[in-house]
């Protein structure tokens, strides 16, 4: 039986954002709970307004302590703009974790951490092998391998007229 193999339909800058927590402890769930249900809000909140540019996101865990979620934004500049909205839950979120550490009220139950990372065009490939679309390709739509390239370097080479 042959494998379908496909690759995302990326053009441009892919913007990747990793966010998450961890649980340092557990019996603590006074702390963490409100974390997690804040991050299902924000989701929540993104998933209603596709114009903020989340495209897609991928829940994950790394261990039973760490949880997180892998987006992919369709610019950097509408990450920034939602990380800074007034209107957005994530400023009032943000606000509240600084109020909690200006008190000193931040007890160390539960960490909390991101990463950004904006790759040009040229900077990433993909390759999926009899998968619904999932990573980068949920963001931006699959399409088949030989449209970019057999092997990795030929989809590294691949320009799109598409700049973002």
């Amino acid at each position: 039986m042959a494998v379908s193999l496909t690759t995302a339909n990326a053009r441009g800058d892919a913007v990747v954002l990793l966010i998450g927590m961890r649980v340092n402890h557990f019996w603590a769930v006074h702390q963490w709970v409100p974390v997690m249900l804040a991050m299902f809000r924000m989701l929540a909140e993104l998933k209603k307004d596709p114009g903020r540019g989340l495209l897609s996101r991928v829940l994950l865990t790394a261990s039973p302590r760490t949880y997180y979620v892998v987006q992919y934004w369709e610019s950097k500049e509408k990450l920034y703009a939602y990380a800074g909205a007034p209107d957005a839950f994530h400023h009032k979120a943000w606000a509240k974790v600084n109020r909690l550490d200006r008190e000193g009220k931040v007890r160390g139950h539960v960490g909390i951490w991101h990463e950004a990372y904006i790759a040009p065009e040229g900077s990433y490939e993909s390759i999926y092998g009899d998968m619904p679309a999932f990573g980068l390709a949920a963001a931006h739509g699959q399409v088949p391998l030989g449209e970019r390239g057999r092997y990795a370097k030929d989809r590294y080479a691949y320009r799109s007229s598409k700049t973002v």
